[in-house]
């Protein structure tokens, strides 16, 4: 069973990327952020004619989260419960797996801006709330997989500049305090289970031909509970559509879950 995030940054744009992408990797749940799209406008008739169903909670011109799968989602989540917020950032489903029931959440955490803006307190006051939220899934549901673009790049290593980003949002100590306190709560960052070769980023800036340069971050995520972390077998960055002409600047990740 494979579960992958990508952040197409622009479904409306990015549309024929994530089909041509679906059909070479039929993955059975794909979360997608930066819809950029109102709920009506969802490609759903797009999706179904090579397989898909799907939930979604759109937003014109930001943000925006989808769930692309092969079975129906149930007991869908629409935003953190505990945080009223008009952006649309959470989606969450339950899906059948060999296992028994399994909760996927599609996230776009806040950016931030910079360490002296509003939307940085409101970053973290989002974090805050996330974690408190999943605490309750987790009971629920020990089976639990949150990905998505967490705008937050855990380590140093996760950085292709460190020195160059110190003091920046994404890196700030109370950015990767809050990734931290969502491992704290028992979950597992699937790419750090292994051990990996090649470059770690998933993001690259549109300007100064920072993807020919490697000059990127890792700051999109797969997050597993202790029940799914045995079952991780593989996760992996797909750098492909990165190269695609018009991509959208984060490439997918892909964690495979293996039940035998």
């Amino acid at each position: 069973m494979k579960l992958a995030t990508w952040n197409v940054n622009s479904l409306n744009v990015r549309l024929p990327q994530v089909l041509d992408w679906l059909q070479a990797n039929p993955v059975d749940v794909l979360c997608l952020q930066e819809l950029k799209i109102p709920d009506e406008r969802f490609p759903l008739q797009a999706l179904q004619e090579i397989g898909y169903q799907a939930h979604w909670a759109g937003q014109k011109t930001y943000n925006g989260v989808a769930l692309i799968s092969r079975q129906p989602g149930a007991d869908v989540q629409r935003n953190l419960p505990n945080y009223e917020d008009p952006q649309q950032r959470l989606l969450a489903a339950t899906y059948e797996s060999p296992d028994g029931p399994l909760r996927v959440i599609s996230a776009y955490c806040p950016n931030g801006q910079s360490l002296e803006s509003d939307k940085y307190v409101y970053k973290l006051q989002w974090f805050s709330a996330l974690r408190e939220w999943l605490q309750k899934e987790l009971a629920e549901y020990p089976r639990l997989a949150i990905l998505g673009d967490y705008n937050i790049a855990p380590a140093d290593e996760d950085v292709h500049d460190p020195a160059k980003w110190a003091g920046d949002v994404l890196v700030s100590p109370a950015e990767r305090e809050a990734f931290r306190q969502l491992l704290d709560l028992g979950l597992h960052d699937a790419y750090r289970l292994f051990e990996q070769t090649g470059s770690p980023f998933t993001w690259w800036d549109y300007r100064r031909f920072a993807f020919r340069r490697d000059a990127g971050l890792r700051i999109d995520h797969v997050l597993l509970s202790e029940a799914l972390r045995p079952r991780c077998s593989a996760c992996m960055i797909d750098r492909e559509p990165r190269a695609n002409e018009q991509p959208s600047d984060h490439a997918p990740v892909v964690a495979t879950l293996s039940f035998t």
